[in-house]
């Protein structure tokens, strides 16, 4: 082009910027896509020297790609110019368009600025329109091809092979180029950008599929079992997905648990515990159901986990089989509320029961309750001569007001069942169909010789046998108790005075056979005292009353009653 007069140009000159074009928008990278555009300016524009200074995030220029003298690119490539430095060298010199020319006479000032430069020797001008030296000529790219856009970066030339200042048709033929270049370095950062993007994705994607297989050999060869179930919805709570663990624990196929949410699985009395329990980190302990109809008790631990960033999210639910420990548990509670040698209720398991039963209100006023135990059994001192049951009653103890501050918290609705005693008939004296919570106190006669005559292992064996007799006799609802020692208690519901007395007789009828203890028969007697529960009573009182009914009668019985192996 440095032979050619404006505006006449060789068809060579227009095939040779045209390949550059060409070139410069079919580069592989942003790096191939800069050097292309300092080559062009080289090879198709007629310039020794060219650089692309390229505008960084930070808004500083750096050296990006240099053509012409290898010397010049190793000693700036890569230098850093500051943005304010390059903002005042195209506000100076000359404005071309788009161009921006510096005369020598105008650029000394910038010889000592932070943009990297490069200075080239040669003669002065010799005629007006001769390039100088330190003549220097820049060639802004903007995003949108004019200054109002964002500024891309600055091609800088240098030496027209010609040596002279370039005239209309090399401006103009720099700027369009500038332009060119300007888009060729958008496309090639948008390709750059969707390459990074592309190889982010396809990293996202494969720590994706392997988090997946991880989660999923996580979730499939789990040593508990574990279930994903649907969350919201109509479904809510269906099963989605079990594991092995969980099929295998449940003795059902993973086909046959789709069919089923928890709450068709847990045991009826857990379903409130089910519900209660959170969606996200919720815990509970309950007992589902085996395809066998028998029930496990499990630890469930819950949270939420979603298919995507906005997906449907699902319930994971983590299910750790706790047989073992809750048998562990009930043993525990068994041996600390039972009798380790009898297996029977122990005082404490008694007192909680009866304490169950009974309330602090009393019943409303009436005969003191001695009153009625004498009306209803008659006095125990006369008795106690002529009749064999004799005896056989409760003591109350002294009546309750109704000032006192027993119906402290008391709302006007009492769901309490409260308990009664049995009352006779005021005329007649006999059973008038009242039934009440009986508590019958029975000791043991002639106990004591066989623990001394044999030795505790024989009295241990007698005790264990009295107390299978006891529990044969009575119903699946009462209860049989062991207070320590040779004492036994029995409460029994729903009974009336004759009901009560006919059950001590065949209570102590049960005890009464010889008891075979290492080869040897043994035989031991029993008192029974009848004690009635009444709200308004603590356990303590009843059992009390029970214990001196039943001194009263083994006082009153002769001797001969009461039979000793």
């Amino acid at each position: 082009m440095e032979t050619e007069s404006e505006p006449y140009v060789r068809l060579a000159t227009l095939r040779q910027l045209h390949q550059v074009m060409a070139d410069m928008n079919t580069a592989r990278s942003l790096a191939d896509t800069l050097q292309t555009v300092a080559d062009g300016v080289v090879s198709g524009l007629g310039y020794e020297l060219a650089c692309v200074n390229l505008v960084r995030p930070d808004g500083d220029l750096v050296v990006a790609a240099f053509a012409g003298n290898s010397a010049a690119e190793a000693l700036i490539t890569g230098r850093v110019g500051s943005r304010d430095a390059w903002d005042r060298r195209l506000a100076m010199g000359k404005q071309w368009g788009e161009l921006r020319f510096i005369p020598h006479t105008e650029g000394w000032v910038l010889d000592e600025d932070d943009v990297p430069q490069w200075f080239t020797a040669g003669p002065p001008p010799r005629f007006e329109d001769e390039w100088h030296p330190a003549d220097r000529l820049f060639a802004p790219m903007y995003a949108t091809g004019t200054s109002g856009g964002e500024l891309l970066g600055v091609i800088s030339v240098d030496r027209p092979r010609n040596g002279r200042i370039p005239g209309a048709w090399g401006r103009e033929a720099l700027q369009m180029y500038a332009f060119q270049a300007a888009i060729a370095i958008s496309n090639a950062r948008l390709r750059s950008n969707m390459q990074r993007a592309l190889v982010r994705l396809e990293r996202e994607q494969q720590a994706l599929r392997a988090s997946e297989e991880s989660f999923r050999q996580a979730f499939e060869y789990a040593p508990s079992g574990m279930a994903i179930a649907e969350m919201g919805g109509d479904q809510h709570g269906r099963i989605l997905r079990t594991n092995d663990a969980l099929c295998r624990l449940l003795g059902r196929p993973a086909s046959a648990m789709r069919r089923y949410s928890f709450s068709d699985l847990v045991h009826p009395e857990d379903i409130g515990t089910l519900l209660r329990t959170s969606a996200e980190g919720g815990r509970a302990e309950l007992r589902l159901a085996r395809r066998d109809g028998t029930y496990v008790w499990v630890s469930l631990r819950n949270s939420v986990v979603a298919d995507a960033a906005d997906g449907p999210r699902f319930l994971l639910t983590h299910v750790e089989d706790i047989e073992e420990r809750k048998r562990r548990e009930l043993h525990l509670a068994h041996r600390a509320s039972h009798d380790s040698l009898t297996g029977l209720p122990n005082s404490a398991e008694l007192r909680a029961r009866l304490s169950a039963r009974l309330c602090r209100r009393p019943q409303e006023p009436g005969p003191s309750a001695i009153d009625s135990l004498d009306a209803a059994y008659g006095d125990h001192r006369g008795a106690a001569a002529g009749d064999d049951m004799a005896g056989i009653g409760f003591d109350f103890g002294a009546p309750v007001p109704h000032e006192s501050n027993l119906y402290e918290g008391f709302d006007g609705f009492d769901h309490h069942v409260h308990v009664a005693a049995p009352e006779p008939d005021e005329a007649s004296g006999a059973d008038n169909g009242t039934k009440g919570l009986a508590v019958l106190f029975c000791d043991l006669d002639g106990f004591k010789s066989i623990n001394d005559r044999f030795g505790h292992n024989a009295g241990d064996a007698v005790l264990i046998e009295v107390a299978r007799r006891l529990t044969s006799v009575v119903r699946d609802g009462d209860t049989v108790a062991r207070l320590g020692g040779d004492e036994f208690v029995v409460l029994a519901d729903g009974l009336g005075r004759e009901d009560a007395q006919d059950l001590a007789v065949r209570l102590r009828n049960a005890i009464i056979p010889p008891i075979r203890v290492d080869g040897r028969a043994v035989r031991v007697g029993a008192s029974f005292g009848i004690g009635w529960a009444h709200c308004g009573m603590t356990a303590e009182e009843v059992l009390q009353s029970a214990d001196q009914r039943m001194y009263v009668e083994k006082r009153s019985r002769s001797k001969q009653h009461r039979r000793a192996g």
